[in-house]
């Protein structure tokens, strides 16, 4: 497994939020200079997912941007997807491993400082940390962490790369890379409000600002 070199800006996207297909969204934010991208989807079924990720896999490929695909590894693996994002309660990441590879990014999901501990020791690409701030992108979101811990996460990955997540924008996006971040995961700044020719410029401004 070799070391993962993550982009600073790590777009998520969000039908819903959105009100576009996972294809367009990735259209939109590859437009705008995204070169990786997560697919999260909690509401379709496997099948219609399964679908929509085939069609975002090819716009992605076309411009070259790399796909990773939330929480279904079956789908990831299925589709030929460059990686899968897992949660505490998805497949373990040794799974998730041994079915795709070892060049597969897998990224694992942490909210607190024991969970990152862990982390640093499995087969992942990178380790995400979050909600850093508050966030209205999930439904049930863990507690927000902040900077402080934020850094020491970063001191308990013992070199890991580290995406944070959570309520980041364009004005706290700087804050949480000095505090030790290699990458933010945005949804909200990025997807909303709903005016689907702003995706790219805002894509564009917050990699600017980074």
């Amino acid at each position: 497994m070799s070391q993962l070199s993550l982009p600073k800006l790590y777009p998520v996207t969000d039908r819903l939020l959105s009100g576009l297909s996972h294809a367009e969204q990735v259209a939109r934010l590859a437009d705008g200079g995204a070169t990786l991208i997560q697919l999260r989807e909690k509401h379709l079924s496997p099948r219609e997912f399964y679908r929509e990720a085939g069609e975002a896999l090819r716009v992605a490929r076309a411009r070259g941007v790399r796909l990773i695909i939330n929480d279904r590894v079956d789908i990831a693996l299925a589709i030929g997807a460059d990686g899968v994002h897992l949660g505490q309660d998805d497949l373990s990441p040794e799974a998730a491993r041994a079915l795709l590879g070892g060049e597969a990014i897998i990224g694992f999901s942490t909210h607190n400082i024991e969970q990152a501990r862990n982390a640093a020791r499995l087969p992942v690409s990178y380790v995400a940390n979050g909600p850093v701030f508050a966030t209205s992108s999930k439904e049930k979101p863990e507690p927000v962490v902040g900077l402080d811990n934020l850094r020491r996460v970063r001191d308990a990955l013992e070199g890991k790369p580290l995406v944070a997540i959570g309520g980041i924008n364009r004005t706290n996006a700087r804050a949480v890379l000095e505090a030790g971040a290699d990458s933010v995961a945005v949804i909200g700044a990025l997807l909303s409000p709903a005016d689907h020719s702003d995706i790219a410029r805002r894509t564009r401004e917050l990699l600017a600002h980074l």
